[in-house]
């Protein structure tokens, strides 16, 4: 997907419809001069809904569409006729788009299955019709309920990439070449910092057909938490994946501190990211030999599986593949 294409992040403003007035009549024919009230209600005003669907994978739609409104409810008529409801707009967003308060950076709710609804701003309510003020003391009500007023706010919509498992690793770590190599997709690979600029998707085919999903994320500099190199545009994806696989070159100077910086840069976006399963896959073992990888073992991190693995010569990618799998399916049970 071409970058300038992929929108992960918008603001909209939206205005519901308003409902329509109430209506205050009396009933009339050939034979009744003076009938009852029968004046209907109003039409709802519409409803913005937002809407899942995983025929879309980016907020692009809406980049253009920043202003939506919904349609105005009639107003009732006579004979208890009700006005006709206000048209409601259905605003369709891929899976694990997130819904927020621009004003007050409330989040609302996150979409997260195909054809899920969610109403982001509700219409206004029509009005009542005199038919319903008609009471013993009071036979001929000659007013009726307006319609509720419509609603205007504006709102932010993020998308976060819903994976199986997220590549976390700083630039030139081997994450777009990992994904190339085990699935079908063709992410930009060069050996320079932030190649990958938006997140990439690929279908990683295990044993007996299973599959899951890899999500290739944009890399990760220290201190991003604070805004630095892509920042949050990259760490937000990583909230929407169930397991994290650490990716730290073979050829590290110092891989545990490389992982626990890493480790310190989600903690301090959000704690809650460290109670995801985590693996620690150790690229390029392609210039490594046997004994050096028994060196580096005693250095590792402790109580984090881990794989040597080569995405050039297919080294350990199969064990790789399946530690994924396990646990992935460890969070299922």
């Amino acid at each position: 997907m071409p970058e300038q294409n992929f929108i992960d992040y918008v603001k909209v403003f939206c205005k519901s419809g308003s409902g329509g007035a109430g209506s205050v009549h009396f009933y009339r024919d050939a034979r009744t001069a003076k009938g009852g009230p029968d004046g209907g209600d109003g039409g709802r005003g519409g409803h913005i809904i937002i809407q899942g669907t995983t025929n879309v994978w980016t907020l692009l739609a809406l980049r253009y569409n920043r202003h939506i409104r919904a349609g105005d409810g009639e107003g009732g008529g006579g004979n208890n006729r009700y006005g006709a409801m206000g048209e409601d707009v259905y605003v369709k967003v891929p899976l694990g788009t997130v819904a927020k308060n621009f004003d007050t950076g409330e989040t609302l709710f996150e979409i997260t299955e195909d054809k899920e609804e969610v109403i982001l701003l509700a219409g206004g309510r029509g009005g009542q019709g005199n038919s319903h003020f008609k009471s013993s003391t009071n036979q001929t009500p000659k007013y009726a309920q307006p319609g509720e007023p419509s609603k205007e706010a504006t709102f932010v919509l993020e998308l976060k990439v819903l994976a199986d498992v997220g590549l976390v690793g700083f630039p030139n770590a081997g994450k777009s070449t990992l994904l190339s190599v085990v699935s079908a997709a063709k992410p930009k690979i060069a050996s320079y910092a932030f190649t990958t600029l938006i997140p990439n998707l690929g279908i990683v085919k295990h044993r007996d057909n299973t599959s899951y999903v890899m999500a290739d994320i944009p890399g990760i500099i220290e201190n991003a938490h604070e805004g630095k190199g892509l920042g949050h545009r990259f760490l937000r994806h990583i909230e929407r994946n169930s397991t994290l696989l650490f990716l730290v070159p073979s050829d590290s100077e110092d891989i545990q501190k490389e992982y626990n910086i890493l480790v310190n840069e989600l903690k301090m976006f959000n704690p809650e990211l460290l109670d995801k399963p985590r693996i620690l896959g150790l690229s390029k073992a392609d210039i490594t030999d046997e004994e050096l990888r028994e060196m580096l073992k005693e250095n590792l991190p402790p109580n984090v599986p881990y794989v040597f693995f080569s995405s050039i010569t297919g080294f350990g990618l199969q064990e790789l593949k399946d530690l994924i799998w396990d646990k992935i399916n460890e969070e299922i049970v």
